[in-house]
């Protein structure tokens, strides 16, 4: 291959000398064969030459076929190798009920399932004999405790945090102005309440991070005069603290400063052009106590709303530090979210994503044990979000204790995301994750709003199907009991027989898995670090 190569580069040149000299003694249409062969005879000599390229030494202007096909290798994977369901981080099938509910196109299948069912990975909901009449309301969930003066009636089903500058103005219109006719909430993301969420008034969850973007200071900290400026805004129902993220668990955010123009800079509250970097723990609170306490400032100085922290789970004892904290000062978010390690829209190292942070059923699972241990499950709401795009998804969350679920993928998707994976290098092909506006330009916002809308409505009338098959007349009704897994060619299991459930006051008591008493003797309300 290597004598080809190199021969193919020696003719290459010979052939511009040739059309060169024949073109200079007969004729002028001979420099139509100068072009092309002058043009690869360039490239073959810049390749031998060049010190960076090994395999571009070696084998001249052939290897540009490899470096060629090794760039097409995910779209070819995507749309001609991968079978429906071998896709990742998701499949074909998922993709395209997306696709199908945005476009408000029937999604039935016909011939059965293309599940392995007699996989260790498969899971089914336990259906009734006695099955319950279709509901004929949306179903909701009431957010606000003791303290919080104006309580928020959710959807179960709601656009998951994606900032402005992760996602483009025109993304975030169709998503809003959805959000506004299917009556869900939009969770603004930690980058800062933009113009694009304001637009069509659709209900708004202004999410807090580490940057305090759009109620900071000049230095970066907090500014709670600027943040109940815009937090009594009606619009805004809740409030969110970004504690930590699935997409990368214990790591700041970054928006590079090519994104950051004069809007991302006025919205965040950060100079025009520079890098944009979040530190990765938040400066107004160190210990779990004080975190609670900012929680307090932040639903007094909103106005009484809706005010929790959302987190992927990291070290239990640092969770159960928060439930003791809880229970000394007496100060209760209103609702947590938790997260999945499975990852999100933001993109982040390698080893962040793959191995860094819970993924959600144990995270899920153990904020719900911890929160029964302790007496506190009774005193607030547990969102969840990670992976969801369908209603099976939301009812065996909601089995292990979410009272709704959050999606951000699933509805990048309902406005047009291909799953291309660019959404860090500002060249979405479809307009979604970027601030190019040529590129933008091209998702057009009523088209896409409404293609929002029919993803929400369809999936939660296709709840309403499987919440009434189990024989239920609400999804908060789902238990344990109903979700089973195959744990084995021969075995089968419910949630309820493979997971400890921990019962009211266990932890307290001192009794309950070995496991979380460790965890529960290591936390303390005074500091995260100490377990």
């Amino acid at each position: 291959m290597r004598i080809a190569s190199l021969g193919l580069s020696f003719l290459m040149i010979v052939a511009a000398i040739t059309c060169g000299v024949l073109g200079v003694l007969y004729s002028w249409v001979w420099f139509f064969g100068l072009i092309p062969s002058g043009f690869l005879s360039i490239v073959a000599i810049w390749d031998v030459t060049q010190k960076r390229h090994s395999i571009l030494r070696n084998f001249p202007l052939l290897s540009h076929l490899r470096f060629f096909a090794e760039s097409i290798r995910p779209e070819i994977m995507q749309y001609f190798v991968e079978q429906d369901e071998q896709g990742r981080p998701y499949n074909r099938t998922e993709r395209s009920a997306v696709y199908e509910r945005a476009k408000n196109v029937e999604d039935v299948k016909p011939f059965g399932t293309q599940l392995d069912v007699y996989n260790d990975e498969y899971e089914f909901l336990a259906h009734s004999i006695a099955p319950k009449p279709l509901a004929t309301e949306p179903f909701r969930v009431d957010i606000g405790g003791s303290e919080c003066s104006k309580p928020y009636s959710a959807s179960l089903l709601n656009i998951s945090a994606m900032s402005f500058g992760a996602l483009s103005p025109h993304a975030l219109l169709a998503l809003n102005k959805g959000a506004a006719k299917g009556g869900f909430f939009h969770d603004t993301g930690e980058g800062g309440v933009s113009p694009y969420h304001k637009k069509h008034g659709g209900d708004l969850v202004w999410e807090i991070g580490t940057g305090y973007f759009g109620c900071r200071t000049e230095d970066g900290h907090f500014d709670v005069e600027k943040f109940a400026d815009q937090a009594v805004m009606d619009q805004i129902k809740m409030v969110e603290i970004k504690v930590s993220q699935g997409a990368k668990a214990g790591h700041g955010g970054v928006l590079p400063g090519s994104k950051v123009d004069a809007e991302i800079a006025e919205t965040r509250g950060i100079p025009i052009g520079k890098d944009c970097i979040s530190p990765a723990f938040h400066s107004a609170f160190s210990t779990p106590i004080e975190l609670l306490e900012f929680v307090k400032v932040l639903r007094d100085r909103s106005g009484g709303k809706p005010s929790g922290f959302k987190l992927c789970i990291g070290k239990p004892s640092e969770f159960l530090a928060i439930c003791k904290a809880m229970m000394e000062t007496e100060i209760y978010p209103d609702f947590i979210v938790v997260d999945g390690g499975e990852g999100g829209t933001g993109a982040g190292p390698i080893e962040f994503l793959n191995h860094m942070g819970c993924p959600l059923t144990e995270g899920l699972l153990f904020v719900q044990n911890a929160l029964v241990g302790c007496n506190l499950r009774d005193k607030l709401r547990i969102g969840c979000s990670a992976k969801i795009t369908n209603a099976f998804g939301m009812a065996s969350r909601m089995a292990i204790g979410a009272d709704w679920c959050n999606a951000a993928r699933a509805f990048m998707f309902s406005v047009g995301c291909i799953q291309a994976q660019r959404c860090h290098t500002n060249t979405c092909p479809v307009g979604v994750a970027t601030q190019d506006a040529k590129l933008y330009r091209g998702l057009v916002v009523e088209d896409k709003a409404e293609r929002v809308y029919h993803y929400h409505h369809n999936t939660m009338d296709a709840l309403a199907e499987v919440v009434a098959a189990a024989g239920l007349e609400h999804p908060q009704e789902f238990n344990p009991d109903f979700m089973y897994r195959r744990i084995s060619p021969s075995v089968v299991r419910s949630y309820s027989d493979i997971y400890d459930f921990l019962e009211p006051g266990e932890l307290i008591d001192g009794g309950g898995n070995a496991l979380l008493k460790k965890y529960w003797d290591r936390a303390r309300a005074d500091s995260f670090t100490h377990g």
